[in-house]
């Protein structure tokens, strides 16, 4: 049965941080390109950065120099370290996991947590 469950999401004031993590069971991750996804009400979802099984990083342009994203395989999770948070990141933040695709696009990832929110005031 695979899973992905993120945690680490919650509520923090502009300029704070917050650190995400996804966990992975059921399959071997470390062949897979894992993502982050947000997600707001009303709006389509969108990618904010991967890392695929190489270890290269991809990022959205409103999230560069402020969010990191990594990996450890060896525990099968990924992790989303968000720095300098403003209002407009306010969203529920998804994990993701998949073998091919455009990072950005969500039909190139087969598995996928349930979301985390994450609130900046």
């Amino acid at each position: 049965h695979v899973q992905l469950v993120e945690s680490g999401g919650g509520s923090v004031q502009a300029e704070g941080s917050l650190r995400l993590t996804c966990t992975a069971s059921g399959y071997r991750s470390s062949n897979y390109c894992m993502a982050w996804f947000r997600q707001t009400p009303g709006k389509e979802r969108e990618g904010v950065a991967a890392i695929d099984s190489a270890g290269w990083k991809s990022y959205a342009d409103s999230v560069k120099g402020r969010f990191t994203i990594s990996r450890d395989s060896a525990k099968n999770t990924a992790y989303l370290e968000m720095n300098a948070l403003k209002t407009e990141d306010t969203a529920v933040y998804f994990c993701a996991a998949g073998l091919g695709g455009i990072w950005y696009l969500d039909e190139g990832y087969r598995y996928w947590g349930q979301g985390t929110q994450v609130t900046v005031s």
